[in-house]
C-alpha cells in the first residue's frame, strides 16, 4: 500500500514487457485476471485516490466499507503498479499451480478484505497508543498488503529457499520481515502498517485458524 500521486506511464510499459516475456499462455487465469483488473483500474480508476483509499476515518467511522474492495486494486502511480504487478505475476504463477485457480481466487478475495481490516486495526491501535489521530486519517491504496500475505503463503508452500534483499541472502522463513523493514527504509512513503497487515493475514492462514475457517465456509 502506498500514499502517492500517479505519475507517468513508463512503469506500465515495463509491466507489459515483463508480461510479454513470460507469455500470456504461461500465466494461469486467476493471476492473469488480477493483472488485467489492476491495469484496467489504473487506466480507468473508479474514483480519485482520496475516494478509494482505506483509512479508519473514511472506512470505519464514515462506513465507506466499499473501500475494502476498492483500495487494493487502485495504485498511486505507474511505478507502484509496476512493482506490485510484477510481484503478483511470479507469486500468482507459483501459487496458482500449487493451489489451483478457484482456491487462489478465494484466497485473494478473502485476503483483500482481511488485509484492509487488519490495517485499520493497526492504525487505530497506533493512534490510541501514541495519542496521534493522524494514524486514523492515514489513507492507503495498493495491492502490496495482499502481496505480503501471498508471500507468506508462497514461502510456506515452498520452504528452504533464499532471497536476495539489499545484497543479503535471507531465508524464506524470515524474508517477509526483512523486506517489511527494507521497503519502508527505501520508500518511506509506503504504508508500513499495510504491509504488516498483509504478513499478519498470511500468518493467520498458515499457522492460525483462517485456512480452516475458509474451508468450512466453502463447504470443504
Amino acid at each position: 500500500m502506498q500514499r502517492r500521486q500517479r505519475g507517468v506511464s513508463t512503469g506500465l510499459l515495463f509491466l507489459f514487457y515483463e508480461i510479454s516475456q513470460v507469455g500470456f499462455q504461461n500465466i494461469p487465469p486467476v493471476t492473469l485476471g488480477i493483472l488485467a483488473l489492476n491495469i484496467i483500474l489504473f487506466l480507468n480508476p473508479l474514483g480519485a485516490l482520496s475516494e478509494v483509499c482505506i483509512s479508519v476515518n473514511e472506512s470505519f467511522y464514515r462506513k465507506n466499507w466499499q473501500r475494502l474492495l476498492l483500495s487494493p486494486v487502485h495504485h498511486a502511480d505507474d511505478r507502484h503498479l509496476y512493482f506490485n504487478m510484477v510481484s503478483m505475476l511470479w507469486k500468482g504463477i507459483m501459487l496458482e499451480r500449487k493451489l489451483g485457480s478457484i482456491w487462489l481466487a478465494y484466497i485473494i478475495a478473502v485476503f483483500s478484505v482481511l488485509t484492509g481490516v487488519v490495517y485499520m486495526v493497526l492504525e487505530y491501535v497506533l493512534a490510541e497508543i501514541l495519542d496521534d489521530p493522524s494514524y486514523k486519517m492515514s489513507c492507503a491504496v495498493g495491492f502490496s498488503g495482499v502481496l505480503f500475505a501471498l508471500k507468506v503463503l508462497n514461502n510456506h508452500y515452498h520452504p528452504g529457499r533464499f532471497s536476495n534483499v539489499l545484497g543479503m541472502q535471507i531465508s524464506s522463513k524470515y524474508v517477509c520481515w526483512v523486506e517489511l523493514v527494507a521497503i519502508h527504509l527505501i520508500s518511506p512513503g509506503s504504508s508500513f502498517a499495510g504491509h504488516l497487515a498483509g504478513i499478519l493475514v498470511g500468518l493467520m492462514y498458515t499457522v492460525g485458524p483462517l485456512k480452516k475457517i475458509m474451508k468450512a465456509c466453502a463447504g470443504i
